[in-house]
């Protein structure tokens, strides 16, 4: 998973980029399908803002997050983000069940008469 993290009036620290690794690190514990992040930290008078788009095979994942602190902001943004990774990952799941299988043990008795009728006909041949 490939993490670009940019900032707008603010400058991107070594703890505040490790900080923000370690924050979308765990995303791709949810789903392993990440391919690309993109974060974006920005300051607009007294507002701290984290913004991330995660790409995603077939899609992409946004989300906004604002506070008075640039690390609660970034908390609140990974939260979002793993909600709506879980969401996504529910989609794409295959929610039928297990189809039926029927053991050789548990074969009904029309199901044992057409495998006689089967094996009757092969032998014509």
């Amino acid at each position: 998973m490939k993490i670009d993290l940019s900032g707008h009036h603010v400058d991107i620290t070594d703890s505040l980029r490790a900080y923000v690794d370690e924050k979308i690190g765990r995303v791709e514990k949810h789903f392993d399908r990440v391919t690309d992040v993109h974060v974006v930290l920005s300051v607009e008078k007294q507002a701290q803002k984290a913004e991330a788009t995660i790409h995603v095979k077939g899609n992409k994942i946004f989300a906004h997050a604002e506070n008075a602190d640039m690390y609660a902001a970034i908390d609140s943004l990974t939260d979002k983000l793993d909600r709506q990774i879980i969401k996504h990952k529910e989609k794409i799941t295959n929610h039928r069940s297990k189809p039926v299988r029927i053991d050789d043990t548990e074969k009904s008795d029309t199901d044992l008469d057409l495998d006689d009728d089967l094996n009757n006909d092969l032998g014509k041949y």
